[in-house]
């Protein structure tokens, strides 16, 4: 144990290389022993050496030291980064070595220099290149456990489409995992193995092109519903189909990325010297197709979106359409976005919730009493004016020879239109009140019981607003 491991980081994932115990203690005082990581065989790295001489300067490394590919995340990468490493000649990929010296419990930076073991010329591109495939292989483990969480059976689903290049796949499925199992324990990827293989490419596109087609046509039956009833419906229908449908592109994304490996294996035996620019082309293919997949995923989940938006502005009068058809979106968005994520595709959408018919009762009541209440203040104002302009006409009423109008017959004309403008504004919350009640199977008593919005004490306020003395008003009171 010489405590000093050696990083090599491609920016997704890490290679951690040197004694067992330094690279299982790194991994722990780093705290990614919970990151997924897989075993790298050094071997491969040895046979590419070129020649005799060299492949067994570094047998001795080889055969004392273990290496370890691990995923990194966004902050596991901005944490790795603290130890220096440096940007090789390898496109993309970066070195450090690091150990603790003396007392010292932190991993520090100690050489620049890299090992025998990742010293050859072409040492680095092998690793990279077995990084990429670990990365590829950590993805085909995940889509496995995708498939068996919803509980999909992928063969049952094809065997039931009448399309035959759905039927196909089952075949290419068989030949690609054959494939892998032959590779695994000879450690390259012989002629033979590669000629059973090569010609899936074909039968794995066009599956997933009808897969995602599939996706799409169900995304515009459910945009060209109407009612909120047939939506709800219709969604609920169309859940097992998406999630059938995703279960097939899952299935041939696995397969994609365990043919790629084998892919890779074959580039680097037999034109190494190609192996960055292929290396360079499949990480741009499998950008795009991520990209796509990406794309035509998110018009279910735009779709979704404008449902339950839909669904909750119109729960007060849909009281049962509209929750169901946002339970409906919900459950289909979210085994959408489950599948998004298990491919490394992010999804910002999160199941939104349900808007309740109590609360789209509360908040219409509420905007129902602040409309009302702004029609009460304008029709006081109103009648404020209206009383100036027919003033000279009430002063027709004096019948006590002071220039006063009688109190009564005035007391009298102002309640009569204060009752007319309470009564208009009552009768605008209760027919909304009894529109509720019909629409909901229930009452809202504070829209019954609106306070009364001109009540008969505002009578004295027109007039004093006619700008009657108070003095004067104490006067006819007496009277």
């Amino acid at each position: 144990m010489s405590n000093e491991v050696e990083l090599v980081s491609d920016g997704d994932s890490l290679a951690v290389i040197g004694d067992s115990a330094d690279v299982e203690r790194f991994l722990s005082t780093t705290g990614l022993t919970t990151a997924p990581s897989k075993a790298l065989d050094l071997h491969r790295i040895s046979s590419l050496m070129g020649t005799a001489g060299a492949a067994s300067r570094v047998g001795a490394d080889v055969a004392a030291n273990s290496g370890r590919w691990v995923k990194l995340t966004a902050e596991s990468a901005a944490a790795v980064k603290k130890y220096g490493l440096m940007p090789t000649k390898t496109p993309g990929v970066s070195h450090a070595m690091v150990g603790q010296p003396g007392d010292i419990k932190q991993w520090l930076q100690i050489a620049s220099t890299r090992t025998a073991l990742l010293s050859g010329p072409m040492a680095l591109t092998a690793l990279s290149t077995m990084m990429q495939q670990r990365a590829m292989q950590q993805q085909m483990d995940e889509i496995v456990e995708y498939l068996q969480e919803i509980n999909e059976k992928i063969d049952d689903i094809l065997r039931n489409q009448k399309e035959a290049v759905l039927a196909d796949l089952i075949g290419v499925d068989l030949i690609i995992e054959d494939a892998l199992t032959v590779r695994d324990e000879v450690g390259r990827v012989s002629e033979t193995t590669w000629s059973k293989v090569q010609g899936t490419a074909l039968t794995i596109a066009r599956t997933q092109a009808y897969a995602l087609k599939q996706l799409e046509a169900i995304a515009e039956r459910l945009e060209k519903k109407a009612d909120l009833g047939a939506i709800a419906k219709a969604t609920k229908s169309a859940e097992p189909q998406v999630r059938e449908w995703l279960a097939v592109i899952a299935r041939t994304f696995h397969l994609q990325d365990g043919l790629w490996v084998l892919e890779l294996d074959r580039v680097l035996d037999q034109s190494p010297d190609e192996i960055e620019s292929h290396r360079a082309g499949l990480n741009a293919a499998r950008r795009n197709r991520g990209e796509l997949i990406a794309l035509r995923t998110q018009l279910l989940l735009t779709q979704m979106g404008a449902t339950i938006n839909r669904a909750n502005s119109n729960v007060l009068f849909k009281p049962f359409d509209a929750p169901a058809a946002v339970r409906s979106s919900n459950s289909l968005a979210a085994g959408v976005i489950d599948f998004r994520s298990r491919i490394g595709i992010e999804s910002a959408q999160d199941p939104t919730e349900m808007k309740r018919w109590g609360q789209a009762a509360i908040e219409l009541r509420d905007r129902v009493v602040a409309t009302a209440s702004d029609g009460a203040t304008t029709a006081a104002r109103i009648g404020a004016q209206s009383y100036d302009r027919a003033a000279g006409m009430l002063r027709k009423l004096d019948t006590g020879g002071d220039g006063l109008p009688d109190k009564r017959r005035v007391m009298t004309v102002a309640e009569d239109a204060s009752a007319k403008i309470k009564g208009t504004a009552t009768g605008v919350a209760g027919a909304l009140g009894s529109r509720l009640r019909h629409a909901g199977g229930e009452s809202i008593a504070s829209i019954d019981n609106t306070p009364e919005l001109m009540p008969k004490s505002d009578a004295p306020t027109l007039l004093r607003k006619a700008g009657r003395p108070e003095s004067d008003r104490s006067q006819g009171d007496s009277n």
